[in-house]
C-alpha cells in the first residue's frame, strides 16, 4: 500500500536545491503573471456582450428576459425620478450598519477564543453551532423577538457576517508559528507588545479573508431581509417590480446587487493590500 507523505514547502526546497537548482529562467516560470488593470472585469463584460448578442439576435425572449438597452432605460428612468438613489441609499445603510456591528462581534469573539482557553471552551462551540444554522431559519424567530422592523433586518444581516469573520481570524490566531511564540519569549516580549507586533499582524490575512465573505454574506442577506415588510430598498424594489412583472426592474436590481458587491470586494481587496504590504506574495 501506497501513502503520500506532505512535508513543509521550505523542507522541500531545501531538498530540491540540494539535488540539482533550477535555473533562474525556470523559477520565474514558476509564478504567475502579474494581473493586468482591469482584468476581472473581462468575465462580466463577457456576459454582457452575448447577453446583447442574444437579445439582439432574437434568442431570448423580451418578455422573459430583455435586453440591455430596455434594463438601461428602465434604470434611467429611476435615476430621475429620484426612486433609485433612495432604495440604493436605503440598501446600503442596512448592510453597513449590520456588516459593522458583525466584524466588531467576530473579531471581538475570535480574539477571546484565540487566545484564552476558557474563550475557546465558551465560544467556539457556540459560533460553530450558528454556522450550522442558516440565516433564513432563524428569521421567523427574529420576527417574533424583534418585530418586522430595521432591527431584525440588520441583526440577520450582523449575523451572517460575523461568522466568517469569527472562522477565518480565530484560524489565524491559533495557526500562529510555534516559532514566533517562543521568539518573543526570548526577547522577553510583554503581552501587550507580543499581541500587537507578533499576534495581530499574523492574523490579518485570516481577518481580511473572512471579511471578504463577510461582504458578500452582507449582500446575500439583504436581498432576503428587504423582502420582509420593506419600505425601501433594493430588495423592495425587486419584490415590487416581480409583482407587476416588470422584468426589466428586476434586472436593474440584480445588476445593482451585483455592482455593489463586486465594488465592495475590489474595495476589501485593496485595503488588504496596502494593510498586508509587507507581506511577499504571489499577490503582491
Amino acid at each position: 500500500m501506497t501513502f503520500i507523505s506532505f512535508t513543509t514547502p521550505a523542507a522541500f526546497l531545501r531538498r530540491a536545491s540540494a539535488r540539482n537548482a533550477p535555473p533562474p529562467a525556470a523559477s520565474r516560470a514558476l509564478l504567475p503573471r502579474a494581473p493586468l488593470p482591469g482584468q476581472r472585469l473581462l468575465g462580466p463584460a463577457l456576459v454582457l456582450l452575448l447577453w446583447y448578442v442574444a437579445s439582439g439576435a432574437g434568442w431570448i425572449s423580451p418578455a422573459k428576459m430583455p435586453g440591455p438597452d430596455a434594463v438601461i432605460a428602465s434604470f434611467a428612468e429611476m435615476v430621475g425620478s429620484g426612486t433609485l438613489a433612495t432604495d440604493i441609499a436605503a440598501s446600503l445603510q442596512r448592510a453597513a450598519l449590520g456588516l459593522s456591528i458583525g466584524i466588531a462581534t467576530g473579531f471581538v469573539l475570535a480574539v477571546i477564543a484565540g487566545l484564552t482557553r476558557l474563550g475557546d471552551a465558551l465560544v467556539d462551540g457556540l459560533v460553530q453551532v450558528k454556522r450550522s444554522i442558516p440565516n433564513l431559519a432563524l428569521i421567523p424567530l427574529f420576527i417574533i423577538w424583534l418585530g418586522i422592523g430595521e432591527a431584525m433586518k440588520i441583526a440577520i444581516i450582523a449575523l451572517g457576517t460575523m461568522v466568517p469573520i469569527y472562522i477565518n481570524t480565530h484560524a489565524g490566531l491559533r495557526g500562529i508559528d510555534r516559532r514566533y511564540v517562543e521568539l518573543g519569549q526570548t526577547v522577553a516580549l510583554s503581552r501587550g507588545r507580543f499581541l500587537r507586533h507578533i499576534v495581530f499582524p499574523a492574523s490579518l490575512p485570516g481577518f481580511f479573508t473572512g471579511l471578504r465573505l463577510a461582504v458578500t454574506h452582507s449582500w446575500t442577506a439583504l436581498v432576503v431581509v428587504e423582502t420582509v415588510n420593506a419600505t425601501s430598498g433594493i430588495g423592495f424594489m425587486i419584490t415590487q417590480a416581480r409583482i407587476y412583472g416588470q422584468t426589466d426592474v428586476v434586472l436593474v436590481g440584480l445588476v445593482l446587487y451585483g455592482v455593489l458587491g463586486f465594488g465592495s470586494d475590489a474595495l476589501v481587496r485593496l485595503l488588504e493590500r496596502r494593510a498586508l504590504s509587507w507581506r511577499q506574495s504571489l499577490d503582491h
